[in-house]
């Protein structure tokens, strides 16, 4: 017998040897598509989930053939910035050993779906190629920093960018343990040359108890959804700069289905921070959540349910107190929407006699990028990126915005759109608006369509729309195949 009330997942993780697990044995056992159960939660801190197709599920049942397992890959990519070049790779990937397919997440970056496991290594080696990873993507860590969509706008927006990926290198998980089962132990160096230490100062051999969300915020823009999230900072921003940061804790629209001990929450406003101080204060509220937080019920894990039962006062104190000086009251903002406002756009703040450069927002059906009759998306944004036209940014909205354009080169990507059957035109901003997570036939959390659904009942609503005269109207829906 023992008194041990932690959650099973806190047992697997002490026990993991940093992340580590039965990985580098269950990658290597032929025999079957799937992995170990203990594994099943370890390999989400590399950056996967193992699904399998339940559209054959019961077909090979009866076979009595094992479940169609397939891997789920999400990208770690601070701020959703993406050069042409890693855009190619990216795109070649998903040809090589995923479904061919890109799909954009809500969280700035992507996913690949049907990745089989004699492949798997084959593909983190190749998004390393990229310069780019999967650690920490999803896992009870903090999790890929969305920042303001596009770092070219302004140079607050630029700021904003900035900061996301220093609190995302700052937070990331340092085990040695990714790059010796992907990467086949290659020796990765801190900026002062040394080899990192396999030891985890911020997390522990616990890590955190339920994963951790950080966003960054630049008004009036607010298109990460700030309140919806663990952690947000919101830019002040004086004459064209941040100032300083309004510091957000305690949000998340999650809960469990029939428990009415979760519920959804909005973010609480913490205080206010230089810019000197901000991952300073980002990483004391990780920590007071590592050892504050619940590890006996995952359900009441999250960030925000600290803060309900500890307190936000209480919170604040014990952040203070590890960070070694006071927040300030929050200043003063006003936010406008948390859409993407689609087409093009010039950045904000160029300096006299210079162009202003071009941002183009794409608006990406539940951000799938593929090729469908009559519009071939991947293969134009390919020959965009090709062309090294301009660099890519994923958003929070599913969309993508090309980036950095000249005026020269606006004409030339216009060009290649219409010659792929990709318009800037949204049948409705009912249809601009929605979002779907993928669901069925590879989440197995699913229980209902989504992303498959989605776009054919935006078409039935859009009648009643025109009926009702609000073809035009900001209307937004949300579809989730959770219950």
């Amino acid at each position: 017998m023992t008194d041990d009330k932690r959650a099973r997942n806190e047992i697997i993780k002490e026990n993991s040897r940093q992340l580590r697990g039965t990985l580098a044995e269950g990658l290597r056992d032929v025999v079957t598509g799937n992995i170990s159960e203990d594994d099943h939660q370890l390999i989400k801190f590399h950056g996967s989930y193992i699904q399998d197709d339940r559209d054959v599920r019961g077909e090979r049942a009866k076979k009595k053939l094992e479940k169609a397992f397939s891997f789920m890959l999400r990208l770690r990519i601070p701020g959703g910035l993406m050069t042409a070049k890693q855009w190619i790779a990216l795109d070649d990937i998903a040809s090589t050993y995923a479904n061919g397919t890109l799909r954009l997440t809500t969280r700035e970056t992507f996913q690949y779906h049907g990745v089989i496991k004699s492949n798997l290594k084959r593909t983190m080696q190749a998004i390393n190629k990229a310069a780019l990873d999967t650690l920490a993507a999803c896992g009870d860590v903090n999790r890929n920093v969305m920042t303001a969509a596009n770092p070219h706008l302004s140079k607050a927006h630029r700021q904003a960018y900035d900061l996301g990926k220093a609190i995302s290198e700052h937070l990331l998980p340092q085990t040695g343990a990714y790059h010796e089962i992907w990467l086949d132990g290659e020796k990765v160096e801190d900026k002062s040359g040394d080899s990192k230490k396999d030891s985890e100062p911020l997390y522990g051999v616990h890590y955190l108890p339920r994963k951790f969300k950080t966003v960054v915020a630049v008004p009036p823009d607010n298109d990460v959804d700030i309140f919806a999230h663990c952690l947000g900072y919101i830019a002040i921003v004086e004459k064209g700069e941040v100032v300083g940061w309004n510091v957000t804790i305690g949000g998340g629209m999650g809960m469990t289905h029939g428990d009415l001990n979760t519920f959804p929450r909005t973010a609480d406003m913490l205080g206010y921070c230089t810019p000197e101080q901000a991952i300073k204060v980002g990483e004391c509220v990780l920590t007071v959540q590592r050892d504050w937080g619940n590890r006996e019920n995952r359900a009441r894990a999250r960030l925000k349910y600290t803060i309900e039962d500890r307190g936000l006062d209480a919170f604040r104190a014990e952040v203070e107190k590890r960070a070694g000086f006071k927040l300030g009251k929050p200043k003063p903002f006003k936010f406008s929407g948390t859409g993407d406002p689609l087409g093009w756009r010039q950045s904000l703040d160029a300096k006299k006699g210079e162009d202003k450069a071009w941002h183009l927002t794409l608006f990406i059906e539940n951000g799938r990028i593929k090729d469908s009759p009559g519009v071939s998306l991947r293969t134009g944004l390919r020959a965009i990126a090709e062309e090294g036209l301009c660099e890519f940014v994923a958003t929070s909205n599913q969309n993508v915005v090309l980036a950095n354009v000249s005026a020269k080169t606006k004409s030339r990507i216009e060009a290649i759109l219409k010659e792929h059957g990709i318009t800037t035109n949204v049948s409705s901003r009912l249809r601009a608006n929605s979002m779907a997570c993928v669901a069925l036939p590879t989440c197995g959390l699913a229980l209902a369509e989504s992303e498959r659904y989605l776009p054919g009942l935006i078409t039935l609503l859009e009648d009643s729309l025109d009926k009702a005269g609000l073809r035009d109207d900001d209307i937004v829906m949300r579809m989730t195949g959770c219950p």
